[in-house]
């Protein structure tokens, strides 16, 4: 910005200097021409006089007195001059007091720039130290994630190395008392780390032909005349990981039923450093299984008797009634409320299953009672009942999915 002012003052500068010099040019020119024509008029009026001789004395010698006082040639040259010269005086004088002007403007703007350039710098300076902290910071984190993924990957690498080795080479002692059969490792067990050892549960089939020599083929079992069972017959573990039903409506899992045992005497108080809470010679609480093999509870219900023999007055339809009734249910971690609610509305028999149509036992499970909108007044036989479901069985961040409300309408049972 100052040097374009420098420009701007130079080339004014110079304008004006050529144009008091045409100026004064051209008022020369016109002050040579206009004594030119004076002289050319007194000639033109003295010629006359001369030839005529009887012109009186006086009138010539008048004619010269006024051609004597008339100014010369130069010194309106000189005066023009003057003129000339002072006028550029005053222009430069202008051009002088208007260039310091604005040199005083300049060294204020440069200023003004130089301190605002000063700032950008400081707050370059800033934004640097504070991008220079994050990157850091993220580099810390990078090397800490990193760190923990090298970690994880040498533990598989180390799991898949183990699962690798042939069974003659395993410890099978030392294999039942490995931490993952108690607690707390076996709350964190997966499928897989459980069939690393444990796979022939999956892969062993039904035999062929029973004992009694009924061929497979030929015979139906007892649970492949529900409606809720698809396919050909299983053994006890696929079944309850298997099939598609199961995997429909539960999130089963290896822990939910096993729970570890204590390889000595596989139960609680053998010795001091036995887990306390195992059922006795039990691989699995029978409590876990009751909840979906416990009879239909009928009396507590009200209902004039088992539900074979009274679903007919209720349309088979469970919701007839549990559409409003203790709507919180099937909330844990081992089951899918939503998909359930969508079975029971389409086929009673998918809540029936679970509720005596496959009962092991002699009792039904007492269910917590958990509140609902509208909940009656607790009924005598249900006070003692807990009001939420087993803790591990509600454990932080399970996959289970928030309770659905019923669907109205069911299709009765065939």
């Amino acid at each position: 910005m100052g040097l374009g002012k420098q420009w701007f003052l130079g080339a004014l500068l110079l304008s004006s200097i050529i144009g008091v010099a045409v100026m004064a040019v051209v008022l020369a020119g016109i002050i040579l021409h206009t004594d030119a024509s004076s002289e050319a008029a007194n000639n033109s009026v003295t010629y006359p006089a001369l030839s005529t001789v009887s012109s009186t004395t006086s009138a010539s010698s008048q004619s010269v007195t006024q051609a004597s006082s008339a100014p010369s040639i130069d010194q309106k040259l000189e005066a023009t001059a003057q003129t000339v010269a002072q006028t550029l005086k005053s222009d430069a004088q202008a051009v002088v007091e208007k260039t310091e002007t604005v040199v005083q403007e300049i060294k204020q703007d440069t200023a003004v720039a130089a301190a605002k350039i000063e700032q950008k710098v400081e707050a370059v300076q800033e934004k640097t130290q504070e991008i220079i902290k994050q990157v850091d910071q993220n580099t810390l984190d990078t090397s800490a994630k990193i760190e923990a993924k090298v970690e994880n990957a040498v533990q598989t690498i180390e799991t898949k190395a183990v699962a690798a080795l042939d069974p003659p080479t395993k410890n099978y002692e030392k294999a039942r008392w490995d931490p993952i059969h108690f607690k707390p490792a076996i709350d964190k067990a997966t499928d897989a780390d459980c069939l690393k050892c444990h796979q022939e549960v999956l892969d062993t089939n039904v035999r062929d032909t029973s004992p009694a020599g009924l061929n497979k083929d030929n015979t139906l079992a007892w649970y492949q005349t529900l409606d809720t069972y698809e396919g050909s017959q299983k053994t006890f573990h696929q079944r309850h990981l298997m099939t598609p039903f199961v995997k429909k409506v539960t999130n089963f899992s290896c822990t939910t039923c096993h729970q570890g045992n204590d390889p000595r005497e596989e139960t609680s108080g053998a010795d001091v450093n036995s887990q306390p809470d195992l059922t006795m010679r039990k691989m699995v609480d029978p409590n876990v299984c009751l909840m979906c093999h416990g009879q239909f509870p009928y009396k507590n219900m009200g209902l004039s008797g088992p539900w074979h023999e009274s679903g007919a007055t209720f349309q088979n339809n469970c919701l007839l009634c549990h559409a409003g009734i203790r709507t919180s249910r099937h909330n844990v971690n081992f089951l899918k409320p939503a998909e359930i609610e969508k079975e029971g509305a389409l086929n009673s028999d998918s809540c029936y299953g679970c509720h005596g149509g496959r009962a092991w036992y002699r009792i039904s499970f007492p269910y917590p009672r958990h509140a609902w909108p509208g909940a009656t007044p607790t009924p005598e036989w249900a006070k003692d009942r807990p009001t939420e479901s087993d803790l591990r069985f509600l454990i932080q961040g399970s996959n289970t999915p928030a309770a659905t409300q019923p669907t109205s309408a069911a299709a009765p049972a065939k």
